[in-house]
Parts: structure tokens; sequence; C-alpha cells
């Protein structure tokens, strides 16, 4: 393991900020899914940084064989608490981990930023992991989401892209838009065949964590911003990039 970073602090909740709030587990994982299933291939799936499993409970539905990697050994302990023995746990980081097989899918959601070589980790994918034929879901919180500007505008934070303290404490490294994602997927060989974003959101997750323990936000207004969001993926909370095995020679200088 990476001794220059202690993967079971990064994901403590902070002070100010929580590694995850209850926006992505009920709103985001859902439509994360429904966003992936048009795109699902038969077979298995890989899923890289499962936390603590709640994302990957919803893949037992659509695959028998599920594998996880996952660099903190706390996250593992709740996933498998949670799960069982159903899906395979592997503990380890992306950049040293040596895998059985290939995957007909690979899941990689809310995890690139945290990673501090990304087109390194994504040349995995494209060049050892990915079986023919398979597909690659690609999901990073994005810099220009309309709460992230507001927050911008409100001074909380510098400018679109910025690493604020309390992500840097949870281990971010960057803040993607579509164009830096679609750079570092071209980068590392993938073929990025479809492109979009995952529910427009104007409010910050606290604000939504809020909202949803009242009756102000129904499911037709929560369909309706995911659907927004497909029309304007540079406002959405996420950006989605569905990938395919691709030409591993590319280089950044050949951009």
């Amino acid at each position: 393991m990476n001794e220059r970073r202690d993967y079971n602090a990064e994901i403590r909740d902070t002070a100010d900020h929580q590694y995850a709030y209850g926006f992505d587990f009920d709103v985001m994982h859902p439509y994360m899914i429904r966003s992936f299933e048009p795109f699902f291939r038969p077979g298995n799936l890989l899923e890289l940084g499962s936390f603590k499993g709640d994302f990957t409970r919803r893949f037992l539905g659509h695959f028998d064989d599920v594998t996880c990697v996952e660099a903190s050994e706390k996250a593992i302990i709740e996933a498998k608490a949670k799960l069982g023995d159903k899906p395979t746990f592997i503990h380890s980081i992306f950049e040293t981990v040596s895998l059985p097989k290939q995957y007909d899918n690979i899941v990689l959601t809310h995890v690139l930023e945290h990673i501090d070589d990304p087109v390194r980790v994504l040349r995995r994918v494209n060049d050892e992991w990915l079986a023919d034929g398979g597909r690659f879901f690609l999901v990073c919180p994005n810099a220009n989401a309309p709460s992230r500007q507001i927050a911008v505008k409100m001074g909380l934070i510098s400018h679109n892209s910025a690493v604020t303290p309390a992500e840097a404490e949870h281990g971010h490294r960057c803040t993607y838009t579509l164009d830096s994602l679609e750079r570092d997927a071209v980068a590392a060989g993938l073929k990025v065949v479809h492109r979009s974003g995952v529910f427009f959101k104007a409010l910050a997750n606290f604000q939504w964590d809020q909202l949803l323990q009242t009756d102000i936000i129904s499911k037709g207004y929560l369909d309706g911003c995911y659907k927004l969001g497909q029309q304007y993926p540079d406002l959405c909370s996420s950006i989605f990039l569905m990938c395919e095995r691709g030409d591993s020679q590319i280089t950044d200088s050949a951009q």
C-alpha cells in the first residue's frame, strides 16, 4: 500500500464536510445505474473503489460475478458486513493491484479525482483489465455544476475546478470538467463512445439532504432533474463517460 496516504483517514467525515451524503446514496446512485443500464455488457463487473458497499449492492441485481478493489481496509470491513461474501473484495490500490482476469464491465465512480496519477490508472483499465467488447463507466464530480458555480460567486470557492480544503482532506487531487475528463481518458488510450451528465444540480449536497427530509421534492421533480441533465451535461452534479478499449499507443503528445 502507498505509505504516503492514509486511505482510512481520507474516508472520515470532517467538521464541515461529509465524505458521502444521503443525496449520493438515495439520488445519485439510482440515477447512475439508470445511466449505465443501457450500456451494460453480459458477464462480470469490476468496481474500482467500492467504499462501504452501498453502490456495490446495486450491481448485485445485474451481475452474479462482482469484484471490488478498495484502498481502505475499514471500508471493506463495513462493506462485507453489509453484503457478505457475494462480491469479491480486494484490498489494494489501483496502481499496484494484480487482478486475476479481465472484465466485461468496469465502474469507476467518484474516484478518479482522488488518484495521484489518473492517466496511469486509466491506462491499466484500457490495457490490462477491460475485456474485448467490454465497457468502462467513468463518473466524476463536475467542476461546472451550478451548485459549485454559485459557491464561487458567493466567494466560498476560488474557481470552479478548485480543490477545497475539505475535499483535499478526503483525498481529492483535482476537480474535473467534461473536457479535462475526456482528455485523460483519451491520453490513456480509451475510446470515448458516450458522454453525458448525471442529474442537474443547483443545490449543495447538504442542502439536498435537508430537502429530501421534506415533501417539497417529488419523484417527478427528481426525474426531471435527471432528464434535464442529459440535455445539459455541463450543468450536472456528475459527468459521465462510457468508454471501450482503444489504441494503447496514444500518447499525450498526440493530442
